[in-house]
């Protein structure tokens, strides 16, 4: 159905193809047409941060900013969906055109900038959904807030999303709020995490039920940073390490006419820097932090690889744009494949 579908939704600029899939979508799922679309692959129980995953793949952030859409993307089969990025009040994100599909190399560049109604309004979506499965919920800082008061921003969302969320995502690394990436440095993680650590800590007394949170970091960090990120990411004690948001660097998309637009990249192109910096992490981090993989994910054998290469969960996004919903059972598959072809010790 999608390979008919995507030359249709690729002759419309990029946020109204995605306006009209989620309508399609969700259009689908109460229609209970959903399976036209997309057969859900067999569950494959995973658990990583003390949570039960259907299956090992889900969605990345970015794709259901407000929580709008989860229950016609729950019938697509993911094993979780992350929702978001969130941001204390609602903005509407930078200028438009703000996002670029570059086919010939199965990428996207976008420059959204946290485009969102806020967190109360992503609150009232996630409570008037049907959803029960596992819901990461990703937190940022509105535009106009200073980094030096980002960590209060932080802190409202965590609060205000605390109870709804299965896991709670802190993004510091987007590169479409400008000076964010700045977060990631050293000394300012450090206070930073220590910070929204001491809050999950009492979020979770208050409510009777500690929820993990994780870190997503940039894939255009030099050596010594992400030493530095691993070790202030040991002694805070985070939960877990999505690797990674977009790139900054366009030169794998030089020749393209659309390559020096302005944002990140994500697709194809992103996925060897992805991947190494995900290595990187599993090695650095030795095990002690669960690892979720994404970036540049195009079908199965790039979600096996990133298992391979220390990752407990895999997420898609751009790669849904390209290939459709059926990648998330062939990734699902491939993973499985993988596991099972592992020798077992005895």
């Amino acid at each position: 159905m999608y390979d008919i579908l995507r030359p249709l939704l690729f002759k419309l600029d990029a946020e109204t193809a995605h306006r009209v899939t989620m309508y399609g979508l969700g259009v689908a799922q109460r229609s209970d047409f959903a399976h036209w679309i997309a057969t859900p692959p067999a569950d494959f129980p995973t658990t990583v941060f003390g949570i039960d995953f259907p299956n090992p793949v889900g969605l990345a952030a970015g794709l259901d900013k407000n929580g709008e859409h989860l229950d016609a993307l729950n019938a697509l089969g993911f094993g979780f969906i992350e929702v978001g990025t969130v941001t204390p009040l609602p903005q509407v994100g930078n200028d438009k055109p703000r996002m670029f599909r570059l086919p010939q190399h199965e990428a996207i560049i976008n420059r959204l900038g946290f485009n969102n109604g806020g967190v109360d309004a992503l609150v009232r979506n996630v409570q008037q959904s049907s959803y029960h499965g596992v819901l990461g919920i990703n937190i940022g800082k509105n535009k106009d807030t200073p980094n030096e008061k980002a960590v209060s921003d932080y802190l409202l969302c965590l609060t205000r999303v605390y109870e709804h969320a299965s896991y709670i995502t802190v993004n510091i690394s987007s590169p479409n709020t400008q000076g964010l990436r700045d977060l990631q440095q050293e000394a300012t993680l450090r206070r930073f995490i220590s910070v929204l650590r001491e809050a999950q800590e009492r979020l979770g007394s208050q409510h009777g039920k500690r929820k993990p949170m994780l870190l997503k970091i940039a894939p255009d960090l030099a050596e010594i940073e992400l030493d530095a990120i691993a070790d202030v990411l040991t002694r805070t004690g985070i939960d877990g390490v999505i690797c990674t948001n977009t790139t900054v660097d366009h030169s794998a998309v030089a020749d393209d006419p659309q390559g020096n637009e302005t944002g990140g990249l994500s697709g194809k192109p992103l996925f060897e820097r992805s991947t190494a910096v995900l290595a990187g992490m599993h090695k650095r981090l030795q095990g002690r932090v669960p690892l979720i993989g994404v970036g540049g994910v195009l079908d199965g054998s790039d979600a096996a690889e990133k298992i391979a290469a220390g990752a407990s969960l895999v997420q898609i996004y751009s790669g849904l744009i390209y290939r459709g919903p059926h990648l998330i059972g062939e990734c699902v598959n491939e993973i499985r494949r993988q596991r099972e072809d592992v020798p077992h010790a005895g």
